[in-house]
Parts: structure tokens; C-alpha cells; sequence
């Protein structure tokens, strides 16, 4: 299914600006990585690709976003509430160019909180239905549009696609493919190499969860990137981390 319904301002192709040079980011040391810098970073990745950071407790979380000439394209809300403002502020004043459009990856807190803000700030905003009705009964933001299956975007000359690989940390979380640049973005599914433990498992399906991380492997086996929602995202074998993690706890138990 194509979302043109929503988006037919934005599907004019034309040359992408190029925005700031190319930074290495910074691995955060441990799982328990404490905040000793901004409340928000922002990382180049590649070309149009930045991973912006926000801290709760000090522990980060990570969101991303593409810049194209029709606008700013921003996957997941930041983590701290404060930092909604600052985050559209510092694309607008870094990039010359609005959010047009967010994709929150599943229903907690840290992915969907700035939903209806930003709607409110002209951004449209988006989510699978699955998520959708898992935010109504969690009491957290939604949408204002909603996607029943695997969904390809265009926007400004770039086409991303997003993918239900399965039940894992949540029951709806998916993730996305923007495939020029071979960026997979893994949201909370995938786990950090830097991290020692599967972390918040609360809503989530164990026993699914290794099958699904596979399915992502083999969908997207030659990804040059792959960002977790959580901690550093310099090494692209946080798919296996995460699978090597999943049954390693298993084991234990």
C-alpha cells in the first residue's frame, strides 16, 4: 500500500540538499550510560541521515530523521518531553526546512509521546493500526493517520518502506527501510552491541522474538546501518547482538 494519499506534495522528485559534514558517532560506553552532555544531540550518519539522542534518567534513546527537499522526515518522538520543541527548532535552524511528516515504530512512550504535538505543530503523523489501538489502551499519543500493512512512503526523492517483522519487543513493533542508502532503522526491536541484556521485556513476545529478529536479517541482509533505539549504533551487527542476547537469557533460565 502506497500512503500518496496524504503525501501527494511531497512526491516531486528534485536534488536533495545536502546538510552539514559528516560527523563519527559517539558510542555511549555501558547499558547504564548516563547523560553528561545536551539534553539533545544530533549525529550525521550518512548523507541525509541524523540520529538525534534524548535522555530520561540520564539513559538515551535514539530517533532519526532524513532531510529532502519537500521537508524533514522524523522517525519516533524524543524521549524527554522537553525536547519536543528544541528538536523541530534545531532541524528548522540546522536544515532550513520543517517536519513534514513522523512514523512512531510502536506504541510506548518513548516512540509515540510527541505524536500529538507535533500534529498540533503541522506534521502529519503516523502509525500502524496495531500501534494505534495498543496506544488507546495504554493512554498514549496517536496518529493522526494509520496504515494497516507493510507501507512504502515517497517523499522529496526518497522512498522508505516499513515492515511487521513480528512479535518481539512489542506486539506492533516494526521497523524501517530506506533502501538507497541501506539504512535499516530497528527502533526498540534491536538491541546495541553495547547492551548486556534484552532491557525492557514487559510487552514483549520472548518466545517470537528470536524468529522475528531473523526475519529482519533476511529481508535486510546487506544493511549498512542499522540503528537501535537505545545506545550506540556505530556497529551493524546489532541484529546478531540482539538474536545472541535473546538466547543467552534463554539458556539462563
Amino acid at each position: 500500500m502506497r500512503a500518496s494519499l496524504f503525501l501527494l506534495g511531497f512526491l516531486m522528485l528534485g536534488r536533495v540538499a545536502t546538510a552539514g559534514a559528516q560527523q563519527v558517532p559517539t558510542k555511549q560506553a555501558t547499558k547504564a550510560t548516563m547523560q553528561t552532555g545536551p539534553a539533545l544531540t544530533v549525529s550525521h550518519l550518512t548523507g541525509n541521515f541524523y540520529i538525534y539522542t534524548t535522555y530520561v534518567a540520564g539513559f538515551p534513546a535514539n530517533g532519526m530523521y532524513l532531510v529532502t527537499d519537500k521537508g524533514v522526515v522524523v522517525i519516533d518522538s524524543p524521549y524527554d518531553t522537553t525536547q519536543f520543541q528544541p528538536l523541530l527548532d534545531t532541524i528548522q535552524r540546522r536544515h532550513h526546512q520543517p517536519v513534514v511528516l513522523c512514523i512512531a515504530t510502536h506504541f510506548h512512550e518513548d516512540r509515540t509521546g510527541a505524536l500529538e504535538f507535533f500534529r498540533a505543530h503541522g506534521v502529519k503523523t503516523y502509525t500502524s493500526r496495531l500501534t494505534d489501538e495498543y496506544s488507546r489502551q495504554a493512554g498514549q499519543k496517536r496518529a493522526e493517520f494509520l496504515f494497516d500493512k507493510d507501507t512504502s512512503f515517497t517523499i522529496g526523492g526518497y522512498s522508505f518502506q516499513t515492515y511487521f517483522p513480528g512479535e518481539g519487543h512489542t506486539k506492533d513493533n516494526i521497523v524501517l527501510w530506506f533502501g538507497r542508502d541501506r539504512v535499516l532503522y530497528g527502533g526498540c526491536l534491536v538491541k546495541s552491541t553495547e547492551a548486556v541484556d534484552m532491557g525492557n521485556l514487559r510487552d514483549a513476545n520472548v518466545s517470537a522474538y528470536p524468529e522475528t529478529i531473523r526475519r529482519v536479517q533476511q529481508r535486510f541482509p546487506d544493511a549498512a546501518y542499522v540503528i537501535p533505539g537505545h545506545q550506540g549504533w556505530a556497529d551493524t551487527k546489532a541484529l546478531q547482538h540482539s538474536l545472541d542476547l535473546l538466547q543467552r537469557e534463554a539458556s539462563a533460565k
